[in-house]
């Protein structure tokens, strides 16, 4: 790492457990963000300013003037263009070394599954997390299916009106659910969307901060390194928990979230860890 990047990311490497190591396995590290709304915006924005080596940015949406009371990547002369390719060009600006993929397509499960086939045909040893910043409930589940059958990590975000959700899943754990194991997929959710509830602004952005350092700490892999060969601090992950964060009150509420054993998408796994 050179003078430049020691510069960049001194803040980081001030920390206790943050060693030079530590940052340059984040800058070789992957991370494909589902959805540059509301969540995904802030999400992304802390992924390169972090150092992510490399992103991958799926929406097949078009910003629109009622997004950027949250959406906080694209502005106002962005409006009618592609989320994805707009929320590229602001990574640039914000992290030229950051190498990032813009993709404008409809995500469906067949088209994940060859898409982290292949990355992990070419990316064998390299970490890789996919962050759900979507507000779809079937899309969420293709998305789920597609992570637990690779053995990618996900981390998944949600807010509607004055409430977020925030939680982490993890095939190779054995104490990780799935999304489906907190939502069946059998279960009947109402259809409801920012476009006709609402949601508190900055709310989302809190959700999408917090799955960038979820991902951030999944991807540095602070829970297995550390200076010396010894753990420093002992990090919390979000798997196995949901937090949940009123934005009335600002009360935050911890939930856990065991494996369920009758799940259709994890019940049959043979965990890696």
């Amino acid at each position: 790492m050179d003078d430049t990047n020691s510069l960049r990311y001194s803040r980081h490497l001030l920390l206790s457990g943050w060693s030079h190591e530590t940052q340059k396995r984040l800058m070789s590290a992957h991370a494909m963000v589902v959805g540059l709304g509301g969540l995904g915006a802030p999400a992304t924005m802390y992924l390169a300013s972090a150092g992510v080596g490399y992103l991958t940015l799926v929406d097949f949406d078009q910003v629109e003037l009622s997004n950027l009371q949250r959406q906080i990547i694209h502005t106002t002369q962005g409006i009618g263009q592609n989320k994805a390719f707009s929320a590229q060009q602001a990574l640039h600006d914000i992290n030229p070394q950051v190498q990032v993929q813009a993709m404008n397509v409809r995500l469906d499960e067949p088209w994940l599954d060859r898409w982290l086939k292949q990355w992990q045909i070419n990316h064998p040893n390299a970490a890789l997390v996919v962050l759900d910043c979507t507000d779809q409930p079937m899309t969420r589940h293709a998305i789920n299916r597609a992570c637990w059958h690779a053995g990618v990590p996900l981390v998944s975000g949600a807010a509607l009106q004055w409430d977020a959700q925030i939680t982490a899943f993890n095939p190779r754990s054995r104490q990780s659910p799935c999304y489906a194991c907190l939502y069946p997929p059998t279960q009947t959710l109402p259809d409801v969307s920012c476009a006709t509830m609402g949601v508190f602004a900055p709310l989302v952005g809190m959700a999408g901060v917090m799955q960038a350092g979820e991902a951030i700490k999944l991807l540095a892999q602070l829970d297995e390194h550390s200076e010396n060969n010894t753990i420093a601090i002992k990090h919390a992950s979000l798997v196995g928990k949901l937090c949940m964060i009123d934005g009335r009150t600002w009360q935050t509420t911890m939930v856990a979230v065991p494996p369920r054993s009758h799940c259709p998408v994890c019940s049959d796994r043979t965990p890696q860890t």
